[in-house]
């Protein structure tokens, strides 16, 4: 693979011998790092607290936020040490073109996946669906009725078509600074709503006391709390887009202060609405939140409260989309075509691949109406190996000689951990489906 095809690939707008054109903000930043943060692993939040209990559930979130801002840290050390611009290219510096390859595979299965899940999410909650003969109305159909323009097909093209397709033409990330920043709005804005509707049923007496620890009954329900980590480690991904939005800014120290402030703003929102939403629903929380806000509330300001957590978040979901479909676009260019020119400047490779992704997405949304499954399973792979495995792996091997002891001691455990946790959530999902 050229130096000028890796750099290419998420450096859109440069020519293969100019420096990268550096003005983004440490606000814009900030926005399109919480962006790549906070996708449809949020709705999960809730139900890891069950699970866990809320007191390690609070230091799960802290430490996996930990552990993301010292892997972005090896990332963006070994990039500025080395040649490459890409996390494949520094992958590929480390570890050849097997590296450069796992890397891309990582992210074309992670930001795919998330995709196509962010689109079924959109679809549930615009025109419902029906799991197992139960039926559950979109917000659509409980305000117009059932018709063909609202059913599942026709709202999510729609969604494509004229929000999405214009949002995924863009050719650098800081372009999606405003975006980002509205969809970190519908974000806290979900979060308050669901904190408000608690507090009231708190203050009416409608809620359950959240355990502080998990409850542990036989060998195999201490397994199943190793499931919670994947889930937390899913929603603190968003290494694949440090290069794009990190290499637009002038200084190296820029980004890691714009991910700090990134990961303890999406872990306050995280934590607020995993205990808010625990008290809330209490044990009936579903692995989806936004199934328990389709229940009925009983009263209209209920019922339009529950609207419009499920429009917003709806909206942020559409809004995290052009985000991940950019690093998406530019690893499969970079996989399939690593001797052609600049991604951004050939028209016609960029807009086929763009229509192309976005085909494969919406159809596979309309055909495949459930695949939490493969959220799981996604996030005890491809999204620990990207987060985790694959910079710890890098400072390990240090192919620049500035790796320090203790990035190596810390590199290793992380490694460690990462794997430990992985199989065990992997063999504990594969023992539940079975049983």
């Amino acid at each position: 693979m050229s130096s000028s095809a890796i750099t290419s690939a998420n450096a859109p707008l440069l020519g293969e011998n100019k420096p990268p054109a550096k003005h983004t903000s440490v606000s814009s930043a900030v926005f399109n790092v919480s962006t790549s943060i906070i996708g449809a692993g949020i709705m999960s939040i809730p139900a890891t607290l069950k699970v866990l209990g809320v007191i390690p559930a609070f230091m799960l979130i802290v430490i996996i936020a930990w552990l993301a801002d010292i892997s972005v840290e090896f990332l963006m050390r070994y990039t500025h040490a080395g040649k490459s611009t890409t996390y494949a290219g520094v992958m590929k510096e480390s570890f050849g073109r097997i590296g450069s390859v796992l890397v891309q595979l990582c992210v074309i299965t992670n930001n795919l996946g998330c995709l196509i899940i962010y689109l079924i999410i959109i679809g549930d909650v615009l025109s419902g669906n029906q799991p197992e003969g139960s039926v559950h109305l979109g917000v659509l159909q409980e305000w117009f009725g059932i018709h063909w323009w609202n059913s599942r097909a026709f709202s999510i093209l729609f969604i494509v078509a004229f929000v999405m397709l214009p949002l995924v033409s863009f050719r650098r990330v800081d372009a999606l600074r405003f975006s980002s920043a509205l969809a970190v709005f519908l974000a806290v804005l979900f979060v308050s709503i669901s904190s408000v509707m608690a507090i009231d049923a708190l203050i009416e007496g409608k809620t359950e006391t959240p355990r502080l620890l998990p409850y542990l009954d036989s060998n195999a329900s201490f397994f199943d709390l190793f499931t919670a980590v994947p889930v937390i480690v899913t929603a603190f991904t968003f290494h694949f887009n440090v290069h794009p939005i990190g290499l637009e800014m002038d200084k190296p120290s820029d980004m890691m202060k714009a991910v700090r402030i990134s990961l303890i703003l999406c872990g306050t929102i995280y934590f607020t609405v995993g205990i808010f939403g625990y008290l809330l629903f209490g044990e009936s929380i579903m692995p989806d939140i936004l199934v328990n806000f389709d229940q009925n509330s009983g009263s209209a300001l209920g019922s339009l409260l529950n609207d419009v957590v499920r429009l917003s978040y709806a909206l942020h979901l559409v809004l995290v989309f052009p985000l991940l479909n950019f690093s998406l676009r530019a690893n499969i260019d970079e996989f399939l075509f690593p001797s052609r020119p600049i991604l951004a400047k050939d028209n016609t490779r960029f807009m086929s691949l763009t229509l192309i992704l976005l085909a494969i997405c919406y159809l596979s949304a309309i055909a495949i109406p459930n695949i939490w499954y493969f959220f799981e399973f996604m996030g005890s792979t491809s999204a620990v190996s990207l987060a985790f495995v694959f910079p710890g792996a890098i400072a390990l091997r240090d192919v620049h000689g500035i790796s320090t002891s203790r990035d190596r001691i810390v590199s290793a455990v992380m490694i460690i951990l990462a794997s430990v946790t992985s199989v065990i959530a992997i063999s504990s999902n594969i023992y539940s489906f079975f049983t």
